[in-house]
């Protein structure tokens, strides 16, 4: 009896333990989310104050951006929860998840959270190219070769990750 009341301790705390490391590295994910919006927002901020003619197709980059990365973060938590071993919690935080085009497509195929997240990445990836994506696409790169243009979002950005890197969820 003492052998198996002490069995069940055992079991309960590894199971609470396992599930407080899926709490802690569901929300580690969501903050290198979040970073990666706020950078990715800041970045089409400055594009559209530089470029005024390209908001509307810096609104569909950012728009297409958020699909990717809501997809992302539904996927790890779903992973996480159900076949951890497809989120590579040993990487860096932005290499945890690698869907590639063909995961998508299969992950449209669900009626949940997932497979609308999937199907609206699906549709981005499918669509054809903003007329101004090449014009876009120059104005980043215009940007990013200037570090003066953007000091201040990227080291935003960094510290952000470096933070979040230093979360221990084991």
């Amino acid at each position: 009896m003492n052998r198996l009341i002490a069995t069940l301790l055992v079991s309960s705390v590894s199971f609470f333990a396992n599930a407080a490391d899926t709490v802690c590295l569901e929300k580690k994910y969501d903050a290198y989310v979040d970073a990666s919006l706020d950078w990715y927002s800041d970045l089409t901020q400055l594009t559209n104050q530089r470029y005024p003619d390209l908001v509307e197709v810096s609104e569909w980059f950012l728009q297409g951006r958020k699909h990717h990365f809501e997809l992302n973060e539904v996927a790890v938590a779903y992973y996480l929860k159900n076949d951890p071993s497809k989120v590579a919690t040993e990487q860096p935080v932005e290499k945890w998840l690698q869907l590639e085009q063909k995961d998508i497509k299969q992950l449209t195929e669900r009626d949940d959270e997932l497979g609308q997240a999937a199907k609206l990445t699906y549709q981005d990836r499918q669509s054809a190219p903003h007329p101004d994506n090449y014009h876009l696409r120059s104005a980043f790169a215009d940007l990013l070769s200037n570090p003066k243009q953007i000091n201040d979002s990227l080291q935003k950005y960094n510290t952000k990750i470096t933070k979040i890197e230093e979360i221990n969820c084991e």
